[in-house]
């Protein structure tokens, strides 16, 4: 009888094996994926930057360097209130330059001089973090300002006191991605950066070294600083 159970067994097993093999040849093998190569950026802060700032600053721990942590763009429509496509075009306009897609901002309280209604659409937003944070930086810097006209430079003065920086853009065309023919206004966006440092000194030398251009300022001489003039006999 024991011969007879185990000959049994051993067919079940088979037949349980037959059945899972078809469903094993219907699934496809994981494909192993290619491997992404960081933001240029972000190699840059790594190799450069860490070093120029433990330096500039003397820290004892690597962990102690500041860095980004996101980057937030706004855009406001005010008169999305009596025209609703207008806030639509701002949210395609945002997601084009950006690569992902926005959230639509509603009004928190109700103003009649502003014919403002509570939780009414009147503009959009988005938060980037890690490489397509740094990527977005990159094209700032490298493409988009350089196209602003007369451009001489960031403000330095848009600090908030606590390492975070915010930069005002008044016409959204000079990203390339937004196609000129097709817009049907100019509309400005706020770029807010926040950095982990702990004073504004801090976040400006680490988004200098980042590569953001920031106005150079000529430092004026002060009377007292003035050589003396030589008064020849």
């Amino acid at each position: 009888m024991s011969k007879e159970k185990t000959e049994k067994k051993q067919q079940a097993e088979q037949g349980k094996t037959e059945q899972a093999k078809p469903e094993q040849k219907g699934k496809k093998a994981a494909e192993p994926k290619e491997p992404v190569a960081p933001a240029r950026l972000f190699v840059r802060y790594k190799k450069e930057v860490v070093g120029e700032l433990m330096k500039r600053f003397q820290y004892r721990n690597v962990m102690q360097v500041p860095r980004l942590e996101k980057i937030t763009l706004n855009i406001g429509v005010g008169k999305a209130t009596q025209d609703a496509k207008l806030l639509e075009v701002a949210v395609k306009e945002l997601e084009a330059v950006v690569g992902q897609k926005p959230v639509v901002t509603k009004s928190k309280k109700s103003i009649s001089n502003f014919k403002l209604r509570e939780n009414l659409p009147i503009g959009c937003r988005v938060t980037l973090r890690r490489a397509k944070m740094y990527e977005f930086l990159d094209r700032l810097i490298n493409v988009a300002l350089p196209r602003v006209r007369d451009f001489r430079g960031v403000p330095d003065k848009s600090f908030d006191g606590h390492g975070n920086y915010t930069l005002g853009i008044k016409e959204q065309i000079i990203f390339p991605e937004i196609d000129v023919d097709k817009i049907s206004r100019i509309t400005g966006m706020d770029v807010t950066m926040v950095t982990t440092a702990k004073t504004d000194v801090e976040a400006y030398e680490l988004l200098k070294a980042l590569g953001l251009p920031f106005v150079k300022r000529q430092e004026v001489v002060q009377p007292s600083q003035q050589p003396a003039a030589q008064v020849s006999a």
